[in-house]
């Protein structure tokens, strides 16, 4: 059988979970029979049954499982947590083998799926697409292996190079295509982040209004609490953390953190102790120049529209390998990858 090909449309199916399952991984499975597809699914959300669940569910005859393979872009699991441990699913329907695409690094997980489905005698291919799955789910690998969120920065730039005009305006460099396609990754991510000046001068939503889908968490960095309660952040959209040195409290969806706010470092580590996955840093040039000084982030989406301001506040600088380049209309969308993240 085609291995690859069966595991790329698992990997298909994993994408569809996507903005829903964090901070789970997304996963797909498909089962195959005699080289036909009899099953598939994924991870639909967080908290519900797992992809090989869904994809043994939607054979119909489980009389042909004992001569299947099922095709799953994670390591299934082999513990209980809000649902039964996969591996045990797979074992009890007796499937002749899994082949499994990456490993999963949680220390629950971590080889122990893929020892518990050999010690039965299941057949075991482990490393089929496995680069492609890693891609898939680099939040959660991050979040597992380097014990923080996924950062990714994102701003927009005029030809000439600015951020925004000397007054701090900054509406509306891109076109509104671009800010559409803004929208649908803030659904994608977990978390959004900007400074107390964005906060001020922007008067932000940070909601995804022109997409279809959750909201992110609202981080704010407001170290001496100068942004007024009055201001769009704190309405009642999406839950707000307001990080900051002088105060602990909560009232509804806002809740202030007092915290270490010395460098990103501290702010990403206390993002990663409530288990938020990925941020996005839509921040002004102060705050993206701190991450990028720092070395504290994975990735950068930089649009650069025709839009001409001769003198401004400068955009940020920033060193990494190009991994996409695409044109948003007249919008040129650049995507880097830190390679020393």
């Amino acid at each position: 059988m085609d291995d690859s090909r069966y595991m790329r449309r698992a990997l298909d199916l994993a994408e569809l979970g996507r903005g829903r399952v964090s901070p789970n991984p997304m996963v797909g499975c498909v089962i195959v029979h005699k080289d036909k597809i009899i099953g598939e699914g994924y991870h639909q959300k967080y908290g519900e049954a797992h992809a090989e669940v869904n994809a043994i569910d939607s054979v119909k005859g489980h009389s042909l499982l004992p001569e299947s393979t099922a095709y799953v872009t994670l390591e299934p699991c082999a513990h209980q947590g809000k649902t039964p441990p996969c591996a045990d699913l797979l074992i009890e329907k007796k499937l002749k083998r899994v082949v499994v695409a990456c490993r999963d690094p949680f220390d629950k997980v971590d080889g122990k799926g893929i020892e518990k489905l050999k010690q039965t005698g299941i057949q075991v291919e482990v490393g089929v697409l496995e680069k492609e799955a890693r891609k898939l789910n680099k939040r959660f690998f991050t979040s597992i292996q380097k014990e923080r969120p996924y950062v990714i920065l994102k701003w927009a730039q005029t030809k000439d190079g600015f951020i925004a005009r000397e007054n701090y305006d900054s509406k509306w460099i891109s076109n509104p295509y671009s800010r559409q396609l803004v929208h649908k990754w803030r659904t994608e991510e977990d978390a959004i982040l900007v400074g107390k000046n964005t906060a001020i001068y922007d008067d932000p939503l940070l909601t995804a209004r022109e997409w279809n889908g959750k909201n992110p968490i609202r981080i704010l960095l407001d170290r001496n609490l100068e942004v007024s309660k009055e201001y769009n952040l704190f309405n009642s959209d999406a839950p707000t953390l307001v990080l900051n040195t002088i105060k602990e409290e909560k009232s509804g969806n806002i809740e202030w953190v007092k915290t270490d706010m010395n460098n990103p470092w501290s702010v990403i580590r206390q993002l990663h102790e409530r288990n938020i996955r990925s941020v996005i840093i839509e921040g002004g040039s102060q705050v993206l120049n701190s991450f990028i000084n720092e070395n504290c982030w994975d990735e950068a989406r930089v649009f650069t529209s025709s839009s001409i301001f001769e003198k401004g506040i400068a955009a940020p600088e920033i060193e990494g390998k190009i991994e996409n380049e695409e044109a948003i209309f007249a919008d040129q969308l650049t995507t880097y990858k830190n390679n020393h993240g």
